[in-house]
């Protein structure tokens, strides 16, 4: 590269704080730009996730009108249907399965190549994750949410910070994924082959998650035995309470403080396992 676009992706000595935030920048607009390449999986993957948002929005209906007071785990029908069609909406946003990009290129020793930019691949792939979560919110949030609005009673928010904190649960829950992703993926550093680490994350993600049913279903005990002791429910459980006011506005902030701190502990984590990492690869290459 020559010219402005050269310096748009390198670190200027001279600045290396703005250096390193215009790149991280450039780096999200290009995973902004490569999803908006896919229109047509876009569309068929939208189109899946509405058909799918019916199914699970009347199993959930049903099975408040199953019960005594219609308020299963105190959702009421509202909640439910908006837990249900925000969910739908967030699925490709936070993507919980589907990204084995880090597996593949460390199993083809490509991944060498990412070693040697002056971006860390921990970065490199955050960046490029967050611009995909953007186009995820532009693309695959807004229309389940629109058919959902138009064919069930949603809840609206009823407090004014509700929306806010929401936006900021949805931007955690899309690093939290990206943690458990990254560190799933890294396990070819020393398995090479990543397809059953990863198997066992798409199993898992789904149900502990919050995706197939509200975690608030099962005991009390076990429910925050998930929510303490592993990030899973930090992915779509907390924000789509949030959105759903399930609770009270300090547990909600509570909820999303426990997000973040998973956050940040996941970054921690891969960072150090990248370490080690680099150093086998340094020791493999003899």
């Amino acid at each position: 590269m020559a010219g402005k676009d050269a310096s748009v992706l390198t670190i200027s000595p001279d600045g290396p704080l703005r250096g390193s935030i215009s790149t991280f920048g450039a780096l999200v607009g290009s995973g902004f730009r490569r999803y908006t390449t896919y229109r047509q999986a876009t569309i068929a993957g939208t189109f899946t996730n509405i058909v799918f948002g019916y199914v699970r929005c009347y199993v959930l209906l049903a099975v408040a009108a199953s019960t005594l007071d219609g308020r299963p785990a105190g959702y009421d029908t509202e909640q439910l249907a908006t837990y249900v069609w925000l969910g739908q909406g967030l699925l490709s946003v936070v993507m919980l399965w589907g990204w084995a990009e880090l597996a593949e290129r460390i199993r083809t020793g490509d991944v060498a190549a990412d070693l040697l930019r002056p971006v860390p691949p921990l970065m490199a792939y955050l960046a490029a994750d967050l611009g995909r979560a953007g186009h995820g919110m532009i693309t695959r949030f807004v229309p389940p949410v629109l058919v959902g609005a138009l064919c069930f009673p949603l809840r609206l928010p009823t407090r004014w910070q509700t929306v806010p904190l929401f936006l900021l649960s949805v931007l955690i829950a899309v690093v939290v994924s990206f943690g458990c992703r990254y560190l799933v993926n890294a396990t070819a550093y020393w398995l090479h082959d990543a397809r059953g680490p990863i198997m066992f994350w798409v199993l898992g993600a789904g149900v502990l998650g919050g995706l197939y049913f509200p975690l608030r279903l099962l005991p009390d005990w076990l429910a925050v035995t998930l929510w303490l002791g592993t990030p899973l429910p930090s992915i779509l459980q907390t924000p789509l309470d949030v959105a759903a006011e399930r609770d009270g506005p300090g547990l909600q902030l509570a909820l999303v403080a426990l997000q973040g701190c998973w956050a940040v502990a996941l970054l921690a984590l891969a960072a150090l396992v990248q370490r080690r990492a680099e150093r086998r690869l340094v020791v493999q290459g003899g």
